[in-house]
């Protein structure tokens, strides 16, 4: 019996350890992109190995010196000895070959392959470890405070070491300043050399809305992944690190994700799309055009008509809506950001505006609206529950960056 009971008390201690070693290495956050909302954290600014998910810095780097004119999609990055000495995951290029800054791309995103982190690296700087500086300090730019690089790939370094709240920032960041790069994260498959590689990242596949960005495991860290979904125009931001499987890390993050996503209801108003979705698109009635005659005046010598002949009024702009010309006094005072013939173009102009007004528009819900003119379909974005000097301020800021913007008065409804 006294046998028994030893044997089970150190089952309970090594059950314990287990769990407080796998708690060592767990943090987890759930943001509300569309608002910037924390939905969800738990150790979230805890410094931990963020593993491959630092090719994503990586990425940022090589999309930046892309649009610098620096590299273009077809520049080829030489792999060096060094680089070809990298343990896998990796490709398997040897040294004195190259690859083309698209294959490179492709080849982080699906394979997270760390030799050609390291060419990229070497490529962009004079070594590996003077551009893991230029790493540090472009995080520190786009706020990632307690996050530091030591290599482009994310292989074990005491001192390489990032939080998920830094993850989410970066995650946002790489969409929110490349766009038309960021697309590639939901790339599942890249062919290179006859060979076939699949996307570590299975959310992209078992998980609607996925559009990236990328997993990450060391024995030091487990398995990390940060992921990106958007369902009814909500976009929310995931990161897990110190999962104990990869399966078991997906299965969790679907879990965080899917709870924030029950709870996006009560934020209705900042969704930008109606909860349920229309049949068809709503019409909206314009009002029908004036008529070139303008008045009709008898003379008095001879009782004939003289006619005044005025242009008609040109067809309405969709996109700077006239005020309306009712004298109630409005209660408050919205702003329209264009129309667009794409919802995903709405979308865009919608984050452009919060951005490039932020003191305004960060907690001001957005809406979508779908009308038709004629044949055509356009969306609308309109932001509402303003004084009318804060909306004229959003929309100057608004024009101010280029995109256009007009001042609404809401009147009061009927009782």
């Amino acid at each position: 019996m006294r046998r028994l009971i030893v044997f089970m008390l150190l089952v309970s201690a090594l059950v314990v350890g287990f769990n407080a070693s796998a708690e060592a290495k767990y943090a987890s956050i759930v943001v509300n992109e569309n608002s910037g909302k924390v939905m969800y954290s738990r150790n979230a600014d805890k410094q931990l190995y963020p593993a491959s998910l630092t090719k994503i810095m990586t990425l940022y780097m090589l999309f930046e010196a892309l649009d610098n004119g620096k590299v273009h999609m077809g520049t080829k990055i030489k792999i060096s000895k060094l680089a070809a000495g990298r343990s896998p995951s990796k490709l398997g290029l040897r040294p004195g070959s190259s690859i083309t800054a698209k294959n490179a791309i492709m080849a982080l995103i699906t394979k997270s392959a760390n030799d050609i982190a390291t060419a990229i690296s070497e490529h962009l700087a004079p070594s590996e470890r003077e551009f893991a500086k230029k790493m540090t300090r472009k995080a520190r730019a786009l706020g990632m405070k307690r996050t530091t690089f030591r290599n482009a790939s994310g292989l074990p370094h005491s001192k390489q070491k990032s939080t998920a709240r830094d993850m989410a920032k970066l995650a946002i960041a790489i969409r929110r300043d490349f766009p038309h790069y960021f697309h590639l994260f939901k790339t599942k498959s890249f062919e290179y050399n006859g060979r076939k590689f699949r996307n570590h990242n299975k959310l992209l596949s078992s998980y609607k809305g996925t559009d990236g960005i990328k997993t990450g495991y060391i024995r030091a860290s487990g398995f990390n992944l940060v992921a990106t979904v958007e369902r009814r125009g909500i976009r929310l931001v995931g990161v897990v690190f110190g999962g104990r499987t990869g399966a078991s890390r997906n299965k969790h993050m679907i879990h965080l994700l899917n709870k924030q996503f029950d709870r996006v209801p009560q934020y209705a108003e900042t969704t930008l799309v109606p909860k349920k979705k229309p049949s068809a698109p709503t019409l909206v009635k314009l009002p029908p055009p004036r008529p070139n005659i303008l008045a009709l005046k008898r003379t008095e010598k001879s009782g004939e008509a003289a006619v005044t002949v005025a242009l008609a009024p040109p067809r309405p702009n969709l996109a700077d809506p006239a005020p309306s010309t009712n004298s109630a006094t409005p209660t408050s005072w919205g702003i329209q950001i264009g129309s667009y013939e794409r919802r995903a173009s709405a979308y865009r102009a919608a984050a452009d505006a919060r951005q490039a007004s932020s003191d305004i528009l960060s907690l001001q819900p957005a809406k979508l609206r779908q009308i038709r003119y004629g044949n055509l379909t356009f969306w609308q974005v309109h932001f509402e529950g303003f004084k009318e000097d804060a909306a004229r301020q959003a929309c100057l800021n608004i024009f101010r960056k280029g995109l256009s913007c007009v001042a609404i008065p809401a009147l009061p409804r009927d009782s």
